[in-house]
């Protein structure tokens, strides 16, 4: 089940979002828009599907919006300041953290090189 960003994490996350640029249109609230992010990460229904949500926002902003945050960095900050507002509330402990292979990718031990990529299931190289 989705939960959305309370009052006291809000607090925490604010100030590390960049602010808007001084020209042009309004761009939609950053915590609506940080939700309907978290929304599609976390129950991982289409960005399209974002307008037949209660987040009524146009999937492209949100979308846009997570990739420039997260080339600038912005989100390795939002998650320290996440993960350091579960510990400061005693929601979140070391020993309840786990990583799989949907979040760190597994390795196959083997290298890959232009010879292994030429040779056959016999270990001969190919010829014509």
């Amino acid at each position: 089940m989705f939960e959305e960003i309370d009052d006291h994490s809000w607090d925490a996350i604010d100030v590390l979002l960049p602010e808007q640029k001084g020209r042009g249109r309004p761009r939609a609230d950053d915590r609506s828009t940080l939700n309907a992010i978290l929304y599609v990460l976390t129950t991982g229904c289409r960005w399209d599907d974002l307008q037949s949500t209660q987040y009524d926002h146009c999937y492209t902003t949100a979308w846009r919006r997570l990739k420039r945050w997260e080339e600038q960095g912005v989100l390795k900050g939002v998650l320290d300041a996440l993960v350091a507002n579960g510990y400061s509330k005693g929601v979140v402990k070391m020993d309840s953290l786990s990583m799989d292979s949907t979040t760190i990718p597994a390795k196959k031990g083997a290298r890959w090189s232009a010879t292994t990529a030429t040779r056959g299931l016999t270990g001969r190289r190919y010829t014509r």
